[in-house]
């Protein structure tokens, strides 16, 4: 059974109109019913849909666009997994208006948030979705009180953020630990690796490094002892060099040591990874990636 969307129900509680076409290129119904709403402005979110020119040209004040991002960088369909992968310290909303091009329109305003190191694409995506209601609203009232300049994108400094394919998702442990930690959090649930044959999903992990240790939680900073005397570099990339009790097992990677907290073995549920190790009896010397 399909279940609307919050924007679609919130709508209809509201006794509001609600148009799903599903090409709305082609539906012509659909475009005169947009031109009889005579709207000062559209706003799109996260629409799955190239809207034309034709579209574009009906709103008197444009069609105006949420990004998850801060434009130029990251233009494309998955701006918020990408800044993950790529290691960001920062990221945000942008309000812009549209044009032909895929996120290049005139920027209107933008909002900035930190990204912490254990945040996974769920979670910033819950954050920029709740700075991005305050910034829409900002901007439609700044837009009718004429208080707002477009700025145009310098289109040098663009970068792109493209579907995320299949083949992202895999795990090379010779990457290093943040390298990796970085994949994981930002393609969030889905990267996997190989155990003993068969397919298994790390949803959750934490980089163990002295240089982040301020930004890892409390339990972790306490037990540090169980990783800061390793000798780091001796295993083989993807080994299971230690499983620190009541935590999870700590991974070899091609640079530093990464701590497993979340996982999913192929036709199980989702455990923690302290869990799994105990169900699974894993031993140190196992070697994920290695099947």
């Amino acid at each position: 059974q399909l279940i609307p969307s919050p924007v679609k129900s919130i709508a209809l509680a509201h006794k509001l109109p609600v148009w799903q076409p599903q090409r709305l290129k082609k539906h012509r119904e659909t475009l005169t019913q947009l031109r009889q709403v005579k709207a000062d402005a559209f706003v799109v979110v996260a629409y799955g849909q190239i809207l034309s020119q034709e579209i574009l040209d009906m709103p008197t004040a444009g069609c105006i666009n949420v990004h998850g991002s801060i434009l130029p960088k990251y233009r494309g369909a998955a701006p918020i997994q990408w800044c993950l992968y790529n290691g960001e310290a920062q990221t945000g909303i942008t309000t812009m208006l549209m044009d032909a091009g895929m996120d290049t329109g005139a920027m209107l305003l933008k909002a900035y948030t930190p990204i912490r190191l254990l945040d996974t694409a769920e979670h910033l995506a819950q954050t920029l979705s709740n700075l991005g209601a305050d910034l829409l609203i900002e901007t439609l009232l700044k837009q009718e009180l004429q208080e707002i300049q477009a700025i145009p994108q310098d289109h040098s400094l663009a970068t792109y953020a493209p579907l995320i394919q299949k083949s992202d998702y895999g795990l090379d442990w010779s990457r290093s630990n943040l390298e990796l930690h970085n994949q994981i959090r930002g393609f969030f649930p889905n990267c996997v690796t190989s155990f003993r044959g068969k397919s298994l999903k790390i949803s959750a992990t934490a980089p163990l490094d002295s240089a982040y240790l301020s930004e890892l939680p409390s339990q972790l900073k306490m037990r540090s002892q169980d990783w800061s005397t390793l000798d780091v570099g001796s295993g083989r990339p993807g080994e299971v060099v230690k499983i620190a009790k009541g935590i999870g097992p700590i991974i070899q990677t091609g640079k530093g040591l990464l701590l497993l907290q979340q996982v999913q073995l192929a036709g199980k549920r989702a455990q923690s990874a302290w869990d799994f190790a105990n169900g699974m009896r894993l031993e140190v010397g196992e070697v994920l990636g290695n099947s």
